[in-house]
């Protein structure tokens, strides 16, 4: 697929202790050398949120604006969002948090190559994403959808730089104090200690999902875990991290019932749900334009 970006729009919150603010003045910086007929602004966030509020206003101004974040996996959940939203535009992610499992699944170049190639007249893309409503809200994730203490202690494992020892330490303390939840699912239910739903094949720098999922395939992966006691789900967790728990392909929506509240992670964004409320997940086929 072409497209040719009119203008790029880089969104970055200024107060971050990560890379993202010098890493978007330097692919102004070098897109200027590069691509030098191509506009490009910095626009700073202000608030939680303000990402997606940005990303919506300025792809609705303009059809033809990619906007990138200079952000790590949260903060480009909020600008796809923002994306989503407004019916068109495109979005890019400038990694420049802990694990980036977007770019990482998904970026072949760096972006300044990537952008000044669709810039040109040459290739870029469309991805699938997954979409979860619950409670009456919806919202979509670029990598993934959580449900229990896999994305938590994913999370968890992305924050050190371990060896074998302190990362089996980090997750015994992270699943000790856990406790299983209740779903409802085709008729059944089922007491889970982890649910994950993923367009990438892995999530983090360690849980590894699949072997053979594409984010443009139309299909979404299911990695479940049901509860069997504390020593069993740290068992579990570790096969995941080795890549040889089993996962399940869905082209088709999966729903389920809380039983109780519960939070859902998004790309590592809290999504909270009522209990008792129907959670459906599905994905949206090359829902997303973006650089290749």
């Amino acid at each position: 697929m072409s497209a040719t970006p009119s203008r790029v729009v880089i969104v970055l919150n200024p107060n971050s202790t990560g890379d993202g603010p010098d890493n978007a003045r330097a692919l102004r910086e070098e897109l200027a050398v590069t691509t030098p007929e191509l506009p490009v602004e910095l626009l700073e966030t202000q608030h939680a949120g303000h990402a997606e509020e940005i990303a919506r206003e300025v792809v609705t101004a303009d059809a033809g604006t990619l906007v990138v974040s200079a952000s790590g996996d949260g903060g480009y959940h909020e600008v796809v969002n923002g994306v989503v939203a407004a019916g068109r535009g495109m979005a890019a992610v400038l990694p420049s948090g802990n694990a980036n499992d977007h770019a990482t699944a998904t970026q072949e170049r760096p972006l300044a190559e990537a952008i000044h190639a669709a810039a040109t007249g040459g290739p870029t893309a469309r991805i699938d994403l997954l979409e979860v409503s619950g409670s009456g809200r919806t919202r979509v994730a670029h990598s993934y959808v959580g449900v229990g203490i896999t994305p938590v202690a994913a999370a968890a494992l992305n924050e050190h730089d371990l060896d074998a020892v302190k990362e089996a330490l980090l997750v015994a303390r992270a699943f000790w104090g856990y406790r299983p939840l209740t779903i409802t699912h085709e008729g059944s239910d089922i007491d889970i200690d982890s649910l994950v739903f993923a367009n990438i094949d892995r999530m983090g720098k360690y849980a590894q999902l699949s072997d053979d999922s594409a984010p443009d395939d139309g299909r979404f992966e299911t990695l479940l875990i049901p509860h069997r006691g504390k020593l069993r789900l740290i068992a579990e967790f570790f096969r995941v991290l080795s890549g040889r728990h089993e996962s399940r392909s869905h082209s088709r929506p999966y729903e389920f019932r809380t039983h109780t509240p519960m939070p859902l992670q998004l790309d590592g964004e809290v999504f909270h749900v009522d209990g008792g409320s129907s959670v459906v997940v599905r994905c949206l086929p090359l829902a997303l334009h973006t650089v290749s």
